[in-house]
This record gives structure tokens, sequence and C-alpha cells, in this order.
């Protein structure tokens, strides 16, 4: 919908400065509703569409996806608990067709076990970074992954780079049923697929990318392809045809040169060995 109705302001030759100052609404808020950060109100979007002189079929075709985008999911159950990153994650693979995933700094949140989900939590009370209230996030978190392996949700795939499983940030333990869940959560849920991207990967030629991204399909072919950049602080969403397909490249890129899901499964296994012996001796 924030795509569509960025295309309409354009199509008019007119900056969201202009049309923000003649609706007598922020910038701001006209930027996060046409970035797919906001939630639309149905009576604004019909008051742009007006503004722009919209009719007809297009006008029908953005009220329809301001309807749809309205609607209200389990996480709006949550408020501001659950944090507002989580919040858009959940609302955006709520109606995912597929989901790709490249990840270079940690475990991807709709994977992690509950245990390695508290570790999460104290390192970020360490640092001072809570926006979310702890009991809830780690309950929405758990909804998220029943949504995400539940019989209707997308197909899902992450490359991780084996720097995540090599270098932990939790104790021994909780990392050891971590690896041990994402081999079990690989090998049990056909939709599911966790490739690593090899340590000694050779990327002569190619750019190695410098922040986690995600990839989104949808099944209505009125929702366009979807990358996300999280860039730590904030996440960059993207819709435009261009950027979306550059992402794209890049994840093939990587899928090209990562280890296949089997190898994978198999370094996983032997990194949770691997560590386990290590505390044994320790001992």
């Amino acid at each position: 919908m924030g795509a569509a109705l960025r295309a309409l302001r354009e199509e008019r030759r007119m900056t969201a400065d202009d049309m923000a100052r003649r609706l007598c609404c922020s910038r701001a808020k006209l930027s996060k509703l046409e970035n797919g950060h906001l939630r639309p109100d149905l009576a604004e979007v019909m008051k742009i569409l007006d503004f722009l002189e919209v009719t007809g079929q297009r006008w029908e075709e953005v009220v329809k996806l301001a309807r749809d985008a309205a609607e209200r999911g389990w996480w709006d159950g949550y408020g501001l608990a659950m944090g507002d990153r989580q919040r858009m994650y959940a609302d955006i693979e709520s109606g995912a067709d597929s989901i790709r995933e490249y990840n270079q700094f940690a475990i991807p949140g709709t994977l992690q076990t509950e245990d390695f989900m508290w570790e999460m939590v104290k390192l970020a009370e360490a640092e001072r970074d809570i926006d979310f209230v702890p009991d809830r996030m780690v309950e929405a978190r758990l909804r998220r992954q029943e949504q995400l392996l539940g019989q209707k949700g997308p197909r899902y795939e992450v490359i991780l780079d084996e720097v995540v499983i090599r270098r932990p940030t939790v104790p021994p333990e909780v990392m050891i049923g971590q690896l041990r869940h994402l081999t079990e959560t690989a090998t049990r849920h056909p939709r599911v697929t966790v490739r690593v991207l090899p340590l000694v990967a050779d990327f002569t030629g190619r750019l190695l990318p410098l922040s986690a991204f995600f990839l989104f399909t949808f099944p209505d072919p009125a929702d366009p392809p979807m990358a996300i950049v999280d860039t730590v602080n904030t996440d960059i969403v993207h819709v435009d045809h261009d950027e979306v397909m550059r992402y794209t490249r890049r994840y093939e890129h990587l899928r090209e040169i990562a280890l296949s899901g089997a190898a994978s499964l198999g370094l996983l296994i032997d990194a949770a060995d691997d560590l386990e012996q290590r505390i044994g001796s320790s001992r």
C-alpha cells in the first residue's frame, strides 16, 4: 500500500514535503505510511487519494490494500511490550509466502530456544538497550515461531555465517542447546532450511554484505517482493524492484558458496559435539 501511495504521488510530480504541507500532516508520518512502517487509517488513505484525484479502479485497488493493511494481527495484543522491530517483522511474516535471510551476527529470533532468548535479554539489559518488556518479548517471539513453523507457515531459508556458530555470546550449555535446536528444526520441518556460510568460503570477485538482510515474497500479486536490511539500530525497507533485485542477487551469491542443507546440518552437529567435549574436558 505504501508503495502504491508513493507511486501515485510521484506520478503527479509532488514531493513528500509538499504533500504533507498541503494535507496538514507531518512529513515523518507520511514517510512512515509510504514505507510501510505505520498501520494505515482508512479515512486518511482515502483523504490522500481524494487529494491526488485518484478515481476508478486505482482508487478501489489502493483502498483494498489499505483495508488489508489495517487489519489487526495477534501481535497487536502485545502493544509496545514486544518492541517495535519485532512487531514489524511479525506483521510482515504473517502474510509471507517465502522468507530468505542472511545473518552474519546472530541466531535468527524465530529459531532461538527460550534459554537463548533470555540470555539475549540479559545482554540487552547490560547494554541498557531495552525497548520491550522481557516476559512479553519472549512470549511474543515464541508465538512468532509457532506461526512460522505451523502448517500455514511460509517457506523459510536462512544462511548463517559460521562465525555465529563458532563465536558464541552465551554460556556453552545454552549454545549447545541452541545448535541442537537448529538441527532438529531444520530436520523436522520440510519448509525450513538452514545453511552455513563457511569461514573458508571464497568471495573472490564478490562483495560480502555489510549487514544482515531479509527477502520476502507474498502470495498476493498486489504485494511486491520486499527486502529489509538490518543496520543494527534501524531496519531499511525496500520495495523498489531494482533494490529488491540487488539484494536477491547478493543472496544468490551467498547461497552458491554456502554449504548444502545436509552439509550445514553436519557442521552444526559437529560444532555442538565439539563444544560439549570442551566443556567435559575442562571439568
